[in-house]
């Protein structure tokens, strides 16, 4: 039974500054933030699936059809025996703070980046500094990522094995021609498949 402190905490709206929008924005940095004490442990497949999971993503791992989507649900095994193949956040919370995740992650092939607000040219940038992913990663679609610019785009002529790049409802994207020239011309084996306004 609820006393009547409990029952006011629960039935009170955070009074923070921004309202409820910054309690959650807190609450997505909180699942963003990066163990690396836990990465060393389970491994950086493990790790960044936990994280992904837990900010609302999927993953799919090697030798598997199915998308992973419940962290309870996660496989267990010896270490490195699940290795993710393919990551789809669409509509998840994962943001910059926590793309350190990522690191070590050798067979990732694929990444939908679909309806995140939080990702931005920061993150595209930092995903195609990582230097197993810029040898991995051969498909990906960002669509309705409101704060990604042409400047983030660019920054995947780094991932040298990409060959499909799917982009819609870029808004940020200002000069799409001279983007995807570029990206062509860095990427000539590339496929980019466009539905901007």
């Amino acid at each position: 039974m609820f006393t009547w402190s409990a029952r006011r905490i629960l039935s009170t709206q955070w009074q923070l500054p921004g309202g409820r929008r910054e309690f959650w924005g807190w609450l997505n940095a909180v699942f963003n933030k990066v163990d690396y004490e836990r990465i060393k442990a389970v491994g950086p497949d493990r790790a960044a699936a936990e994280w992904l999971l837990r900010c609302g993503a999927k993953v799919r791992f090697r030798g598997f059809d199915r998308w992973q989507h419940d962290y309870n649900g996660l496989p267990t095994g010896p270490l490195g025996r699940y290795r993710i193949e393919a990551i789809d956040a669409t509509e998840s919370c994962i943001m910059y703070r926590g793309f350190d995740h990522l690191e070590g992650l050798e067979n990732v092939e694929e990444i939908r980046l679909n309806k995140c607000i939080y990702i931005e040219d920061a993150c595209l940038e930092r995903l195609s500094q990582i230097q197993t992913l810029q040898n991995s990663v051969r498909n990906m679609s960002i669509v309705c990522c409101g704060n990604v610019t042409d400047k983030g785009l660019i920054a995947l002529h780094h991932l040298r094995n990409l060959e499909w790049l799917f982009l819609s409802d870029l808004p940020g994207v200002k000069d799409k021609d001279q983007t995807v020239d570029r990206l062509q011309t860095a990427l000539p084996k590339l496929t980019i498949e466009l539905d901007l306004a």
